[in-house]
């Protein structure tokens, strides 16, 4: 029998102390996505109860591309606190990576809500609930060893999430009447201490970072006890190319083509 309190109380002692179990779906018969998800709310509601602020949702494995990689076949969401998002100065910064499992580095999109989305898939609807976007890079990590999972034990873990950094903001309205295309077309460039490691293109995030959310609110509106986005959070959408591996000493950066979008560049340090 699943007992979510217990499984919630081996997880987050993992994620307090950096460290790795193994994946709850090969050792609890019937662990399945429901039960991930519930393991997850019991892990954050005790977060915010210790003092954590949500200021928005990660949404993971929105990249087709990758579903082979990890044998995941379905986007999965977590929470994001004020804990875990900082915004970058000048579009740079410093990360300490010592804190998180295994990390790896993602470029993505991040949306801010100006105002709460309708129940859409109507990319030009959430649209216009946005007020800005950003380019940043999102850290996650694993804390199940070599990234080796099924899809509950990562929606469990809180969608992989580590940190987000978030490069300039744009207003929505500077960004050009065919911003939603943009979104879609646009190419990026992923390098490692200058040397060039993965290209994307927002298509990659199932189809566009607007199409992206329009999923995330599809799935919420499914589950009973997960809170609907509301005005006020930020959204990221997803990795735009493979997620790789992030090492002490390393310098991460990326160059954008075709949207007005600064790149961003990440220092890592212990």
């Amino acid at each position: 029998m699943i007992n979510p309190d217990t499984i919630a109380d081996e997880l987050q002692a993992a994620m307090d102390k950096v460290q790795q179990i193994a994946p709850f779906s090969g050792r609890i018969p019937g662990f399945d996505n429901a039960a991930g998800y519930e393991v997850a709310r019991r892990i954050h509601e005790a977060r915010v109860r210790a003092g954590a602020r949500p200021v928005g949702r990660k949404i993971g494995f929105t990249n087709r591309n990758i579903w082979p990689e990890y044998g995941v076949f379905e986007p999965i969401w977590g929470y994001m606190y004020d804990s875990t998002v900082t915004h970058m100065t000048d579009g740079r910064a410093k990360c300490g990576i010592a804190r998180f499992a295994e990390p790896r580095i993602e470029p993505e999109i991040v949306l801010h809500f100006k105002s709460t989305p309708p129940l859409t898939t109507d990319p030009a609807a959430i649209l216009a609930c946005i007020d800005w976007i950003a380019h940043g890079f999102e850290i996650v990590q694993s804390h199940f060893p070599h990234w080796k999972f099924r899809v509950a034990d990562t929606m469990a873990d809180n969608g992989l999430h580590g940190a987000l950094l978030v490069g300039a903001p744009r207003r929505v309205e500077d960004l050009g009447a065919d911003v939603m295309a943009r979104l879609e077309r646009f190419t990026i460039t992923l390098s490692c201490n200058g040397e060039l490691r993965e290209r994307g293109t927002g298509a990659n995030v199932l189809d566009g970072p607007l199409q992206a959310v329009a999923h995330l609110i599809a799935v919420l509106a499914q589950q009973r006890t997960a809170p609907r986005l509301q005005a006020g959070e930020l959204v990221t959408t997803g990795t735009l190319t493979r997620a790789l591996p992030m090492h002490v000493g390393e310098t991460w950066s990326t160059t954008l083509d075709g949207i007005d979008l600064p790149g961003v560049t990440m220092t890592l340090e212990a």
